[in-house]
């Protein structure tokens, strides 16, 4: 029952998070409130292990809560579910392009898309924070950071990379 659950969770996540990998993550917070198949604490460990790990974040996170959840077969289930989706989208939408690409009504989808995929990330981070409040080390780390990628616009790479470095170092000292 739960690889059903699983591949029926993730197809949801390839027919419907418009925007990139991180648009991935508002579906995967509400996995993990609805069936405890993994913690808040495990949803921001597997997003910063998708973020440094080579590939599509959106896909690494698949395949990590699809093991975290069900094993090798729940990975390859959950990544195959994820991907399924837009490898049909792409076909068909490649198939239709030239023949819509300037019409008025599929330009403001799509336009229309864009702010509420912002809109359902910063609801996620909101929640993914809130646990975090408790911690003036990560509180601090998390002003400085964003303080700097305002200021200068660095690889995000090099934030997260910084941010493990000071996360080693405030483990250390603690």
């Amino acid at each position: 029952m739960i690889y059903l659950q699983l591949a029926l969770e993730f197809l949801k996540i390839g027919f419907f998070s418009f925007g990139g990998g991180y648009a991935t993550i508002p579906f995967l917070y509400h996995i993990s409130q609805h069936y405890n198949w993994y913690t808040l604490e495990e949803l921001s460990q597997m997003i910063a292990v998708a973020s440094i790990t080579p590939g599509p974040v959106g896909i690494n996170v698949a395949t990590y809560a699809g093991i975290k959840t069900a094993g090798i077969l729940g990975a390859l289930l959950a990544t195959v579910s994820e991907i399924l989706p837009s490898l049909i989208l792409v076909l068909i939408v490649s198939k239709l392009l030239k023949k819509f690409k300037d019409n008025f009504w599929i330009k403001s989808i799509i336009e229309c898309l864009k702010p509420i995929s912002c809109a359902l990330l910063a609801s996620v981070a909101i929640g993914l924070i809130k646990p975090e409040l408790k911690d003036i080390n990560g509180m601090i780390l998390l002003g400085i950071l964003l303080a700097l990628s305002w200021k200068s616009k660095k690889d995000p790479l090099f934030y997260i990379l910084l941010a493990g470095i000071f996360g080693i170092i405030f483990h250390l000292f603690s």
